[in-house]
């Protein structure tokens, strides 16, 4: 590729370790391209691929507390992306979930997004963002209220400076149409299913790995295994742990964060993998299947992409789906899946899992980019 590029995402700090920094590192695989970001803290960590290397930020990278996440500088978010001058670059790739599509381009450049989600907090999340925020109430909160208003114009605005956008799912794709009225060509984004090994001994126990936040809903999980008296692995953190401590029973184990090898260890050993939240992709889901380990998921979003439910085709299934997020329909799932438990696959879910693998997110990326810099008129 001849044309040079410029890769923008949003920030690159040691906690942000999710399915958009795994696009970036991917790109970055293939394309050479400047890396560009709101904050860096990636290039001092020794324990980064982007260790040492030259990035450009904003003014954000140096105000007060920055390092612990710059979502507390919401309102300034626009107004910062705006300031990274990229005039110099001829193709211009975004990794976007909150602003980083908004980059200030010229009628010559090409602007290709990778949106991973339209900002949840002016769009899906606005209302749990105000519920559970001191920020939601009073005085402060109708001025919060105006300034989410203010971030969905400019989000909107924004989008307009997109040649193409690419979403990670066709949930995602939806949601971009809804709120800007653009198409997307969906490319699944990369997991590494390759670092995941088959167990066909599987151990008489449930795992969620998981951010112990809210929306993820793990309590719901872990209220659905009070009442069956299952065992029940947890492996994450966040501010919900004390709240799962206090309610847990027994034969639940929270075990907090774990490394790397120790989580691949209990996916492959469990029984089912269960999954409550309404992800745009839902990396976790294909990763377990990677170990052959069928999944319990909540039946929305990416999971119905990346999930087989047994009832809809038992020859090819690698998982079973609950229809809503409440705590007897999840019992009712797992009761279904002790029922038809020995009809899965676990050789045949592991190379479902295949289907989303790093070197299929490439090949279909690099083939969609070099689509949008011939000027093909028909890309979607």
């Amino acid at each position: 590729m001849s044309s040079k590029y410029a890769l923008v995402h949003e920030w690159l700090t040691p906690k942000a370790t999710g399915g958009s920094e795994l696009v970036v590192k991917e790109i970055l695989n293939h394309v050479d391209a400047d890396l560009y970001a709101l904050i860096d803290f990636e290039s001092t960590n020794t324990q980064s691929y982007l260790y040492q290397r030259q990035i450009g930020t904003t003014f954000l990278q140096h105000l007060p507390l920055a390092r612990q996440g710059v979502q507390k500088y919401l309102p300034l978010l626009p107004l910062a992306i705006e300031q990274l001058d990229l005039r110099q670059y001829e193709v211009i790739l975004s990794s976007s979930h909150a602003v980083a599509k908004g980059v200030l381009t010229t009628p010559d450049q090409l602007h290709i997004c990778y949106c991973h989600s339209p900002m949840r907090y002016a769009w899906d999340l606005t209302f749990d963002y105000l519920n559970q925020s001191k920020l939601g109430k009073g005085v402060i909160g109708w001025i919060t209220k105006y300034l989410l208003h203010s971030l969905r114009q400019w989000d909107v605005i924004s989008s307009n400076r997109v040649d193409y956008f690419i979403a990670n799912s066709q949930h995602t794709a939806r949601r971009i149409w809804r709120c800007y009225r653009r198409e997307a060509k969906v490319i699944y984004p990369p997991v590494d299913v390759e670092k995941f090994s088959l167990c066909a001994e599987k151990e008489d126990f449930y795992l969620i790995v998981s951010r112990l936040v809210s929306y993820k809903q793990v309590s719901l999980i872990v209220q659905a295994f009070n009442q069956l008296k299952k065992p029940l692995v947890v492996i994450g953190t966040g501010p919900q742990m004390k709240h799962l401590q206090a309610i847990a029973h027994p034969h639940i184990q929270l075990l907090g964060w774990q490394p790397e090898e120790i989580v691949k260890s209990y996916m492959a050993r469990a029984k089912a993998f269960v999954y409550a939240a309404c992800e745009d992709f839902g990396i976790a889901l294909v990763e377990a299947q990677a170990c052959g380990t069928p999944v319990i998921a909540y039946g929305a979003g990416g999971a119905l992409e990346t999930v087989r439910d047994i009832r809809a085709c038992v020859d090819t299934a690698t998982g079973i789906f609950f229809k809503e997020q409440t705590v007897a329909a999840l019992v009712e799932a797992l009761e279904k899946f002790e029922v038809h438990q020995d009809f899965f696959n676990y050789e045949y879910i592991k190379t479902h899992a295949n289907l989303f693998s790093r070197q299929a997110f490439t090949n279909r990326y690099l083939d969609f980019l070099n689509q949008c810099q011939e000027k093909k008129p028909d890309i979607h």
